[in-house]
């Protein structure tokens, strides 16, 4: 059997990003200013930092603004809180989206320092009335990662519409908007036909019997558990679209949740780790914020980056 088509994350987010690019200087020559995005950044954690500096370097390309705001790991979880609802009420330079940078120092609440976010400027699409939308299939601000899957197998041109959709991962940033977004019924990503969606979804944990009879009954597998490798070939159905979404550390090297090369010759279409739904989560992020921005001036003139 032939190698899986390799879904390449990298070229997407560069199509989607001139795409943007063009948005944002129609957005700032009617509006007179670039759109805004806030990123809160708690201690010094190497891997924050540098998921920190990739985004405000996408933001550049595309002409938005991006602004870090560094935090001593010390800050309390009502120190973030006041923080967060300052850089809210800020009017002479507004925020149009923020961010707050995870993971969280452990003794910090994070729920509330994310709730904390308004819901019109929640460009990580985390908060509960963002997320209540999306249930709903009315989204406005869908998580990045979720919405960079969906967008990766609209472009790959991978039916979901009556497909089995395995999910591994439950969290409330991928696992949860996946799944939603998969099984949605006319629902798609905002300035978007409705496609990707109608599928059959099961989501798997840790707490899940058999999971390799799961997954092997999936005609889209998505690995989202942050466990290195724990996708392997005997796991997977011929022919199945295997969306990596791991991103983990291991000897110095950044690895994902499949047994990349052995998965790739049992696949139909395969996402690498690196260059795979990292780029796009950075891109959707991007288009979440000129979303933001447009929405908060009163202008629902989608960004065309998020349409195929």
């Amino acid at each position: 059997m032939s190698e899986a088509v390799l879904l390449d994350g990298r070229r997407l987010a560069t199509h989607i990003e001139e795409s943007l690019r063009a948005e944002v200087a129609t957005f700032t020559t009617m509006v007179g200013r670039r759109p805004r995005l806030v990123v809160v950044l708690v201690g010094d954690l190497p891997a924050s930092a540098s998921y920190v500096k990739a985004k405000a370097q996408a933001a550049a390309r595309v002409g938005i603004d991006a602004v870090v705001v560094p935090v001593a790991e010390t800050a309390s979880t009502a120190d973030l809180v006041q923080l967060v609802e300052r850089i809210a009420r800020e009017e002479s330079d507004p925020a149009d989206g923020i961010l707050v940078q995870l993971p969280l120092p452990a003794r910090v609440d994070a729920t509330a320092v994310l709730d904390a976010v308004p819901p019109d400027r929640d460009v990580d699409g985390f908060h509960p009335e963002n997320a209540g939308l999306l249930s709903q299939g009315r989204p406005r601000f869908i998580p990045c990662t979720a919405a960079g899957v969906q967008r990766m197998l609209i472009d790959a041109g991978i039916e979901t519409a009556g497909r089995h959709a395995v999910i591994v991962g439950r969290s409330d940033i991928v696992g949860k908007p996946l799944a939603l977004l998969l099984a949605s019924r006319g629902t798609s990503l905002p300035g978007m036909p409705a496609i990707g969606g109608d599928a059959t979804v099961t989501i798997c944990h840790s707490r899940s019997r058999d999971l390799a009879g799961e997954t092997r009954r999936a005609d889209i597998l998505v690995a989202a558990a942050g466990r290195p490798g724990l996708i392997t070939a005997d796991m997977v159905k011929p022919g199945a679209a295997v969306v990596d979404v791991g991103t983990n550390r291991v000897d110095g090297r950044l690895v994902g949740d499949v047994a990349f090369e052995a998965v790739r010759r049992v696949a139909g279409w395969i996402s690498p780790v690196p260059g795979g739904v990292g780029p796009l989560t950075v891109a959707m992020l991007l288009s979440n914020t000129l979303l933001a921005a447009e929405l908060r001036l009163g202008r629902r003139s989608f960004s065309a980056a998020t349409r195929p």
